[in-house]
């Protein structure tokens, strides 16, 4: 089910998806995200913001996986 605002399960989710996804796929996922987020800008900020939610906890993973190589 999509609700109009990221929820926490939402975030736990996206946070465990995270872990087992290529970093490829992260990188795809982040861009996704921000593309989707750029679409909703000015027509439908929460949905925006959504897609922003999403977008920062994909890249978290991906700054996690930086920092330990």
């Amino acid at each position: 089910m999509i609700t109009a605002h990221a929820t926490a399960d939402d975030f736990s989710r996206w946070a465990e998806l995270a872990k087992g996804m290529t970093t490829c796929s992260l990188q795809y996922t982040v861009r996704d995200c921000s593309q989707a987020a750029a679409a909703m800008e000015g027509w439908n900020p929460n949905r925006e913001g959504f897609y922003r939610d999403q977008m920062a906890t994909y890249q978290q993973e991906l700054d996690r996986r930086r920092q330990r190589s």
